[in-house]
C-alpha cells in the first residue's frame, strides 16, 4: 500500500511540474495593476534592448527587429518544461515566420557547445541567442523558465506568458497580439 501511494505522489508531482514548468502560473490576460514595486518589463511598455550572440558568434540586438512583432523565449536545455513547449515554438517558426514573425529563443547561461548539441539532438530550428552571463535574464526579471515575452513590431511588450504553452494554439492565440 506505501508503494502505490509512493507512486501516486511522485506521478502528481510529475505532472505538476511539467503543467506549471519551472516558474509561476501564467499571468491573467490583459496587464493587471501589480502590488508593490515593480522589476523588469511590463506589459504595454517598451521592452529592454539588449545584444546577444547567436550561434554563428554574430551579435543580435532586439532593436535589429523595429517594425516585426518578435516572440522571445528564455529557456535552458536541461529545462524539462523548456523541451515540452519547443516542438509547439517550432512548428510556430516553420509557420509564421514567413509573415513577418521573428523569434529569438534566449538559452540562459549555457555554453555554446551544449545548446548547439541539445539544438541539433531535436531537430529544432529556431534562432536562438546565448546569454551566458545571464544578464538579458536579470534585466528581464526572469525568475522561471520558460518565460515568453510577445512584442508587437512597435517594441511594445503586449503579452507575458510564464511556464510551458500547453499546446501551439495557446501560442498562436497570443500572436494575435503582436501580429497585425
Amino acid at each position: 500500500m506505501n508503494r502505490i501511494l509512493t507512486a501516486i505522489l511522485v506521478l502528481i508531482l510529475t505532472l505538476g511540474l511539467l503543467i506549471t514548468g519551472c516558474s509561476p502560473p501564467s499571468e491573467p490576460e490583459g496587464p493587471a495593476e501589480p502590488e508593490g514595486p515593480v522589476q523588469g518589463p511590463r506589459i504595454g511598455k517598451l521592452a529592454p534592448d539588449f545584444r546577444l550572440p547567436n550561434l554563428e558568434g554574430q551579435s543580435i540586438s532586439l532593436s535589429d527587429f523595429r517594425g516585426k512583432p518578435v516572440l522571445i523565449n528564455f529557456w535552458a536545455s536541461w529545462c524539462g518544461p523548456c523541451l515540452y513547449e519547443m516542438p509547439f515554438i517550432q512548428e510556430i517558426f516553420e509557420e509564421w515566420s514567413g509573415q513577418g514573425l521573428v523569434i529569438l529563443a534566449i538559452d540562459i547561461g549555457e555554453s555554446l557547445a551544449t545548446v548547439k548539441d541539445f539544438l541539433q539532438s531535436h531537430n529544432f530550428s529556431f534562432p536562438v541567442l546565448l546569454d551566458i552571463d545571464q544578464d538579458v535574464a536579470l534585466e528581464y526579471n526572469i525568475r522561471g523558465i520558460p518565460t515568453t515575452f510577445f512584442i508587437d513590431k512597435d517594441g511594445i511588450i503586449r503579452e507575458i506568458f510564464f511556464g510551458a504553452f500547453p499546446d501551439k494554439e495557446i501560442i498562436e492565440r497570443k500572436l494575435s497580439k503582436i501580429i497585425t
